[in-house]
């Protein structure tokens, strides 16, 4: 068994050995400039430590697993497009660099190589592997178009909001687990519980990011605290906070999320305080722990040995922050 370090150098040599520069280079430099910002590349990770629970050789599975690092890259590129980022993982976004037109064309490009990548699976898995990469890609577009649609309104739910990003985060790492499973010839009862244990790390993925953007570290989240809450993005802790508060919290919340002009360091501390008096983030924390409790009942539910299972709980783990 591999453990996902072994996992994402092996990834990392072979997306280094793809030949994707083709003419003319202005489409491709943008591709390669994306694919070569390793981070912990999650989702290809996760198809291939899936895989090497079956398989001992993961080699097989390396063109699709490459098709969702692919996938999901693409995604970003025209995630910062909408969002007009400048910064993605400490470097200018392909936008910032190059330009829309080139990152709109060059995301649409990383789409049809994904594709390609995931054509390249056994031609007895290929239908299945197709069919639920394509599932998935709908479905993100339909979290996408949620999510912006959620910058506008008001009255967002709690169930709203987590629909949203079950489609927009967990999809993908849920399909990833999945193909996995069936590039290894798994049965249909693991496939279910490898999709259900993708599905629910990434709710919790995401709602440990809401938590971390107000309460966390900022040498360890990476980002500036309190982002969200300048951005008056719709997340857990804000959605909780406007259901549980009194009127007069809510007047004040409603307040700071309806002005124009602020002072960044006042708006943050103001919020915070109310999520500290209404105890929003021991809310965050019970729900995320529900979470996790169901994340290791499907990983057990799967019909492998239990040492089969170790490497790849021990990477969901690491994510979840659960060994912090």
């Amino acid at each position: 068994m591999y453990n996902w370090e072994q996992v994402r150098e092996r990834v990392n040599e072979f997306i280094s050995a793809l030949e994707i520069e083709h003419h003319p280079k202005e489409l491709y430099r943008p591709i390669t400039y994306t694919l070569s910002q390793s981070g912990k590349r999650v989702r290809p990770v996760l198809l291939l430590m899936a895989y090497n629970m079956y398989k001992e050789n993961i080699d097989a599975a390396l063109y699709p697993a490459v098709a969702m690092e692919t996938y999901h890259n693409y995604t970003l590129i025209h995630d910062d497009v909408m969002d007009r980022a400048d910064i993605r993982r400490g470097k200018p976004t392909v936008a910032a660099k190059w330009g829309d037109n080139a990152a709109i064309l060059s995301g649409d490009t990383m789409l049809v190589l994904a594709y390609e990548f995931i054509a390249k699976s056994p031609e007895d898995k290929l239908k299945a592997m197709l069919d639920l990469f394509t599932k998935t890609a709908k479905e993100i577009g339909e979290g996408q178009q949620f999510d912006m649609e959620f910058e506008t309104r008001d009255d967002v739910t709690e169930d709203e909001y987590l629909e949203m990003i079950r489609l927009k985060t967990s999809v993908l790492m849920a399909a990833s687990l999945k193909m996995g499973g069936i590039l290894a010839g798994a049965n249909d009862s693991d496939l279910a519980n490898l999709y259900a244990y993708g599905e629910t790390m990434g709710v919790a993925f995401q709602l440990q990011d809401d938590l971390l953007d107000v309460y966390g570290d900022v040498n360890l989240f990476g980002k500036k605290i309190g982002g969200d809450i300048v951005c008056n993005k719709k997340t857990f802790l804000l959605i909780k906070a406007l259901e549980k508060a009194s009127d007069e919290q809510r007047a004040i919340i409603n307040d700071w999320l309806s002005r124009e002009s602020f002072d960044e360091k006042e708006k943050i501390a103001a919020i915070t305080a109310i999520y500290d008096e209404l105890d929003i983030k021991k809310v965050c924390e019970e729900r995320i722990n529900t979470l996790f409790a169901k994340c290791d009942s499907y990983i057990e539910a799967i019909s492998l040995p239990i040492e089969n299972k170790v490497e790849l709980k021990s990477f969901v783990d690491s994510l979840l922050n659960r060994n912090l």
